[in-house]
Formats: C-alpha cells, structure tokens, sequence
C-alpha cells in the first residue's frame, strides 16, 4: 500500500487548489478553508521525551472543553474541512472524553492519533479512524524508557496495546514510527520485528529536525546514517526525501494559511504549528469564536498578508510538515517553460 508519507497528497484535490491560485485577493483567500486540521485535545503529557520540539509551551494539564470541541469539528466539516488529526503539544488520549469527540459517524469525515500508545486501549473507536501512529523510539526497553523518560513497564504496556489494537482496527491503518537518533539506529531492526510479528502496518523512521523554540538541542548536530532493514511483511517507510533535505527548499510558503490550521488546547487557533505562541500565527479561539469567524477573521487577513508579503521562510523549521506540499505548489505557480506542451 502506497501511505505518500514521505511526500504529499495535495494535488488529490484539485478544486481546493485551483481556489487557491485564484486568491490573489483577501476576498477570495477568506473562502480557502484547510483541507486538514491537527487539535490537540489535551496539553500535558504522560511522557517527558529527551527529543519533544514543544517542550517550550510547558505541557500545561488543560483539556478542551468536549462539547466546544464538537461543535467545531462539526462546524469545520461543513465548511470544507476533510481531515482531524489529534495530537498536539500533549498527549491526546489524556483527554477523557475522546471516544465521545471522536465519533463522526454523523458526518464525513476523516481521523487519526499520534499517541505514545499508553493509553492506546482506551481508544474503542479506533476502527473509525483512518490511521493511528504510535511513537515508540527505540527498540529495547532501556532505550525506550530512557528516551520517552518514563517507566520501563510502560514498554510492555504500549506494546500489549498495539497488539490488541491490531486485532480491534479494522480498516484502520496501524503505524510505529520513530525518529532516527543516534540511540535508536543501532536498533531498529529490533523494533521493525517487533511490529512485524504484532500485526503493524507500518513503521516509519523519521529524521530528527529541530525546532527554533525548542529547549532542547541535544540532538541539533546528530545526524546518523541512514537505516538498513530487512522487510517483511510490515512496510517499512524510510523518510528519505526528508533525511537528504538540509535547508528550507522554498523562498515561500503558500500552504499558510490555506490548506491547514492548528488547534491547542487553550482553544488558540494557529495557521502553523511550528510557530505554536507566536502571535503573529494566531488566528483567534474557538471557545469565543466560530471557526468561520475566526478563518474570515481580521487576524487570518493579517497573517495572509504576512506570509505572502513579509515573512522570512529561513526562520522556518527545516523540514516542516507543508514542505513537499510547498514544492508542489511553487511548481504550479512558477510552471516549467513550455507548460502547455503537455
């Protein structure tokens, strides 16, 4: 099964687009709603991970309101929103209420987590979901607990959980991932089987990036060799596009604010995730606000006009979530010479 993690699907819906490169005015950029939506449903965090690029907003124990957050995925479907992803700056099964929030049997559409799996057997509609991803970097139990900073029995906790959940998914697609740090490599043949032999679907190894807010930097200068596994059953996805990309590709960034939007756990609507407090990325919140208004809002203009005219990208994250989506869309708006000999 082809997943496109390491690139993007963007050019799968080819309306939204041509709306963008038509909005070259405000007017007409208002009415570009995101295509998909990350909510973090819950601020703190049952892990304390050695490499966690959020570690700056502090892991605050807040959750969404349950009903508020109902509503606006509600409201945000029928504007056009085709995806929720839950995860954020904490860890999103924290929230007590996910089951409740995460039935959109009402509505089309599509779900999925990023979760460390503690929790992971409290999810009873992972069969809805499209996919799920459990962070587990390393593949012993030392390395583990010692990176995620917690308990060893939580090791054998994420993976009695995976293995349940296997059998329980349905359609759902299960996925490990972890990030490619000096600790893990010598290990992720270890942890490829282990998945393999528990039913995963996936196992995706990331490269590490850094994030310009981020307190920690310990592993800013790692950059270990690329990873040799010998696949079975379980795909193996090595994100390599990512791992060989060093600096930002593009002199723009036309996804912001269009095709996608943040959601924290205060409430606080942002058009980035790496610019997560910085109010030049905040767009409103939706406990005082509909999502329309704050999309069509004053502040939504500003931040248009700031990404489009102003912006510095070399202040980005290297390797930042729109990056391929970003070098699709430079491509379509700048054209090869020659671009109608098709």
């Amino acid at each position: 099964m082809n997943y496109r993690i390491d690139s993007h699907k963007l050019h799968f819906h080819p309306k939204r687009v041509v709306q963008w490169r038509e909005a070259d005015t405000w007017e007409k950029a208002k009415e570009v709603f995101p295509i998909y939506v990350e909510i973090s449903p819950a601020g703190g965090c049952n892990h304390s991970c050695t490499f966690c690029a959020v570690d700056y907003i502090g892991y605050k124990s807040r959750m969404l309101d349950t009903e508020n957050l109902k509503e606006t995925i509600f409201e945000m479907s029928g504007l056009g929103v085709k995806s929720v992803m839950f995860a954020g700056e904490g860890e999103p099964l924290l929230h007590q209420d996910m089951d409740e929030i995460n039935d959109f049997s009402a509505i089309h559409l599509d779900t999925a987590f990023t979760t460390n799996g503690v929790l992971l057997n409290k999810l009873e509609t992972i069969d809805q979901c499209t996919w799920v991803r459990i962070s587990v970097n390393g593949g012993t139990k030392k390395t583990y607990a010692t990176i995620h900073r917690t308990k060893d029995k939580d090791w054998d906790t994420v993976w009695t959980n995976i293995a349940k959940a296997a059998i329980r998914k349905g359609n759902c697609a299960l996925g490990v991932q972890t990030l490619l740090l000096p600790e893990v490599l010598p290990e992720i043949q270890q942890l490829y089987d282990r998945c393999n032999d528990l039913g995963v679907d996936y196992l995706i190894v990331k490269p590490y990036s850094q994030h310009k807010f981020s307190f920690t930097h310990k592993y800013e200068k790692d950059r270990p060799d690329a990873p040799d596994v010998k696949e079975r059953s379980c795909k193996f996805i090595f994100r390599e596009q990512t791992y060989e990309t060093q600096s930002i590709p593009n002199e723009k960034c036309h996804a912001t604010p269009n095709f996608w939007a943040y959601i924290m756990a205060s409430g606080d609507v942002y058009s980035c995730s790496a610019y997560l407090l910085d109010e030049r990325f905040r767009l409103g919140n939706i406990q005082t606000q509909s999502f329309n208004e704050i999309w069509q809002g004053a502040l939504r203009e500003a931040n248009w006009h700031f990404v489009r005219e102003t912006i510095d990208i070399s202040e980005c994250r290297v390797n930042c979530r729109m990056a391929r989506v970003n070098e699709y869309l430079e491509e379509l708006k700048a054209g090869p010479v020659g671009v109608n000999f098709i």
